[in-house]
């Protein structure tokens, strides 16, 4: 995807907050991406489509209209 997008690791790691390092490291395969908090802010910070990600790797929406209610 980052190929894809004629973007760097550097250009990555700004857009997901994942250090360059880290990135490097996914792609090589020397480390995984096992984290789902990490794997979500990587897709957050792709702007990745739900139709390709799946609605359970990202957060929801409020729907338009309604309010989030918290217990007091």
């Amino acid at each position: 995807m980052r190929e894809y997008g004629h973007l760097r690791q550097e250009d990555i790691a700004l857009i997901t907050g994942l250090s360059q390092a880290f990135l490097s490291m996914l792609e090589s395969g020397q480390r995984r991406l096992t984290n789902i908090d990490r794997i979500v802010v990587l897709l957050e910070g792709l702007n990745a489509p739900v139709d390709i990600t799946g609605p359970m790797l990202r957060p929801m929406a409020a729907a338009p209209g309604s309010s989030l209610r918290t217990a007091s």
